[in-house]
């Protein structure tokens, strides 16, 4: 997915700074369970410390789809008795909790529901959260280098099959990465923001937690950012997703969401750290010199911050650009040089 100029992302209550962070584990194929490290501490935005903590997420572990391109690299960097210690990396980002990237591409509307709902079973039995990105707006990317999408015309009937799918059952659900952001640049926010809206409103009776997608705080100016948000029906929502495949430092995230937090009905926010181990060079498509972030985790003592995710996967291309292939595509050389820049 792409973003331009830097690209490409119910009040919470904030509690002293002395109370515990809840560390969660991450549970890899229902078997392995990895502890997560306590999220990082953060100021009090100024709520009344008082209030119960809000987070629809306190106490859960992030899935791990051991069909993921990375579990896929580690079980054939296996099988090839290839380097050892290339292996143990792989393993280690196949492990690591990344949301599953819902496309009409690969996941038309004749089996979409059917994924999700084998998605959302192998969750259950591994008592585990699933995140998903739907990632199938009309003129997706405008055209760039994750182009694709459906029609008009179809593009609703593929999310009703999705928002279908869960029932009563809960996951996160990060809602068109790019779409409102990129809109003000391609010419159709009307168009844009009245099929956000509707995606949004196939989920309202679900138990899906949804954050619709933020953009970033180097992308457009958090008024901006949060008037489409507004026309999109955040309301109807759990809040905003920022960074997503993009490199921003969390300190920068954490800023940019409390504002557009502040901007949008105190609505409550989730960071991609997945490759933002060393922040941001300003370049947004496969920048050389970039590490993996911290293990994903949910947050309580951020303000309106939920949870710090990998949502990007780490190991795929941005696309075409600096030596990289397809959008999506994985790209073992960069997996490796990510992990290899985090210390791992």
């Amino acid at each position: 997915m792409t973003s331009r100029g830097a690209r490409t992302g119910v009040a919470i209550a904030i509690v002293a700074l002395s109370l515990p962070i809840v560390a969660l584990g991450v549970v890899f194929t229902g078997l392995i369970s990895i502890p997560l490290p306590a999220s990082e501490p953060a100021t009090s935005s100024g709520s009344d410390a008082n209030a119960p903590i809000d987070n629809p997420l306190r106490g859960e572990t992030f899935y791990a789809d051991p069909e993921s391109l990375a579990a896929q690299a580690a079980a054939a960097s296996a099988a090839a008795a290839a380097d050892s210690a290339a292996t143990g990396v792989l393993d280690r980002l196949a492990a690591t909790p990344t949301a599953i990237w819902l496309t009409p591409e690969k996941y038309p509307s004749a089996t979409v529901a059917a994924t999700v709902s084998a998605t959302l079973d192998a969750a259950d039995a591994s008592r585990s959260t699933p995140v998903f990105v739907v990632y199938g707006v009309p003129n997706r990317d405008c055209g760039s280098l994750s182009a694709g999408g459906l029609s008009a015309t179809e593009y609703p009937l593929w999310v009703a099959e999705i928002a279908g799918a869960f029932a009563a059952r809960s996951a996160v659900v990060i809602l068109e990465p790019d779409a409102l952001a990129l809109a003000t640049q391609c010419g159709n926010v009307d168009e844009r923001v009245s099929e956000v809206a509707a995606a949004v409103d196939a989920f309202v009776s679900t138990r899906a937690i949804v954050y619709l997608d933020g953009g970033h705080s180097t992308w457009l100016p958090a008024a901006q950012m949060a008037g489409l948000l507004n026309r999109a029906g955040i309301a109807e929502t759990r809040g905003f997703a920022t960074n997503v495949s993009n490199y921003n430092s969390t300190v920068t995230e954490r800023a940019y969401g409390e504002k557009l937090s502040s901007l949008t009905g105190d609505s409550h926010y989730v960071i991609d750290i997945g490759r933002n181990g060393r922040g941001s060079n300003g370049a947004w498509c496969n920048p050389s010199g970039r590490a993996l972030g911290d293990a994903p985790s949910v947050v309580i003592d951020a303000g309106h911050l939920d949870a710090q995710l990998w949502i990007k996967p780490p190991g795929e291309s941005d696309g075409t650009c600096n030596g990289g292939p397809a959008a999506g595509t994985w790209w073992p050389g960069r997996a490796l040089e990510l992990a290899d820049n985090a210390g791992w």
